[in-house]
């Protein structure tokens, strides 16, 4: 068999092992409630990996290994902000999220939680965040499906259009059909496949190249200054980068995985399996890149893109069947961030806003094909959109971190820790919030020096800052909402 013929089999066996999932999940799925949390019986390992996945994309194979090649690890220090943002998150936000999403009426998406948590009767709250997400994801989804387009383009020479249909409607199929469940069970394969591509082609690299002092030696060969943490860097820089961190605590589909835990007492062990998968994908991600300066040495003529780094050595190290499967890591990537926010998207679109405005039941059965008719209708959206492939989309997705984390993030904290947060002022923090990201992107783009700072860490101060003088202006004692307060802290102890 061809070098060709072996990567496709390798694509067919992965794509064709989501979709069974996808089925398998259909036969889980009874209600709203199990489509869009899984019924809140998610396992630790599931929880934790399933989380790492969906927060990933395509950024973890192909932008930071190409960020390290081309700059050395001083593009490093995102990976570590990533890092100990999703520890605290783990550690201090997944326990009471999970018992306060329960007390507060059973809430199954972040809106609702916001709105049963501060008991927001006129729905004020969950139709702010819930337009919000509408619009991020729909163009965040689409930027997923050019990257899948252009990762078949590249790769397997396919045209950048049937590629991006072949992404989009593998990953819709098993959304559409299986649900949270699905989503979440393939996120485990598909991280799974990532941690493991990062780990072993790296190992392999090292090997091939006579050990890890002879690699050393060709990688300060080409630069001595690529193993520095701080050469290239600056104080704003450095800050930005951290700051990412931050945005885990205002991102949708990451924190719905938060909530489906099958109780609080398993955030501990999930943070564990967490935090060491990203811990390995990372450190496999920048031991790619030195590989690859090992390898190619910088010359643009053996690699032109540095982001197909990873690509380029899966294809250059391993049998054509082995390296098949290092490329699905790279699908996976892709279809595992898409699919969970489809249905994080989805379920703003059916439980927050539909729900929310007409206030009306829906059965079980109905409640399913909601959730899919708000699937399927989000997916065609961003489908249309990805066909103009568009710079302005793959723009959003970087921004969209910022915007989430920014607008929702404070808000989050603060309802789970706080108990004064009034409606009044989670409704001005996100918005204040949110209109700072774009503003900051604005000036920064315009004027530069200090506004070249991450806009997500001014737009996270300013939603803090106003949240809680707006609320502490608006407070009025509520012995109902103080009860709820309580008792998910007495349900987050155990």
């Amino acid at each position: 068999m061809s070098t060709f013929a072996w990567q496709v089999v390798a694509m067919i066996v992965y794509l064709g092992a989501m979709v069974a999932i996808g089925f398998w999940g259909n036969h889980q799925t009874v209600d709203l409630d199990d489509y869009m949390l899984g019924g809140r019986r998610l396992p630790p390992l599931v929880s934790a990996l399933s989380a790492g996945a969906a927060d990933s994309s395509g950024w973890l194979l192909m932008g930071l290994p190409g960020a390290v090649y081309a700059s050395g690890l001083v593009e490093a220090w995102i990976g570590i902000g990533l890092t100990i943002g999703a520890w605290f998150n783990w550690r201090i936000v997944a326990p009471r999220l999970r018992s306060y999403t329960e007390t507060a009426r059973n809430a199954i998406t972040i809106p609702s939680f916001y709105g049963n948590r501060l008991h927001d009767e006129r729905g004020i709250l969950r139709i702010i965040t819930g337009l919000i997400i509408l619009v991020y994801f729909t163009f965040y989804i689409s930027s997923g499906m050019v990257s899948g387009g252009t990762f078949f383009e590249s790769s397997f020479h396919l045209p950048y259009l049937w590629g991006m249909l072949l992404v989009a409607g593998v990953t819709v199929l098993y959304t559409l059909v299986g649900g949270f469940l699905a989503v979440s069970w393939t996120d485990v394969i598909q991280g799974l496949m990532m941690v493991l591509a990062l780990v072993v082609l790296p190992i392999v690299g090292i090997i091939r190249l006579g050990g890890p002092g002879e690699a050393l030696a060709a990688i300060r060969g080409v630069d001595p200054d690529l193993t520095s943490l701080v050469h290239g860097g600056t104080l704003i820089g450095v800050v930005s980068a951290l700051a990412w961190g931050l945005g885990y605590f205002g991102q949708p589909h990451i924190l719905v995985r938060l909530m489906a835990l099958s109780s609080p007492t398993e955030a501990r062990r999930a943070r564990r399996i967490g935090i060491d998968w990203m811990v390995l994908s990372y450190l496999g991600a920048v031991a790619t890149a030195l590989v690859g300066v090992a390898v190619y040495q910088h010359d643009a003529a053996r690699l032109a893109n540095p982001e197909t780094v990873f690509i380029t050595l899966a294809q250059l190290l391993f049998h054509p069947l082995i390296a098949g499967f290092l490329l699905a890591a790279i699908l996976a990537a892709i279809m595992s961030t898409i699919s969970s926010q489809l249905i994080v998207t989805s379920s703003a679109l059916v439980e927050d806003l539909y729900r929310g405005v007409t206030r009306r039941p829906l059965t079980p059965a109905k409640g399913v094909w909601a959730g899919r008719i708000g699937v399927l209708a989000v997916a065609v959206v961003a489908m249309a959109l990805a066909v103009g492939r568009s710079d302005t989309i793959l723009g959003l997705v970087a921004f969209a971190w910022a915007g989430f984390g920014a607008g929702f993030g404070p808000t989050t904290l603060l309802a789970l820790w706080w108990r004064r947060l009034t409606t009044a002022g989670a409704a001005s923090g996100m918005i204040v919030g949110a209109a700072l990201v774009f503003l900051w992107d604005h000036l920064g783009d315009t004027l530069g020096g200090v506004f070249t700072l991450y806009e997500l860490l001014p737009g996270f101060v300013a939603n803090l800052v106003v949240a809680i003088v707006v609320s502490l202006l608006t407070h009025r004692p509520n012995p109902a909402i103080d009860a709820e307060f309580s008792r998910a802290v007495e349900l987050t102890r155990g």
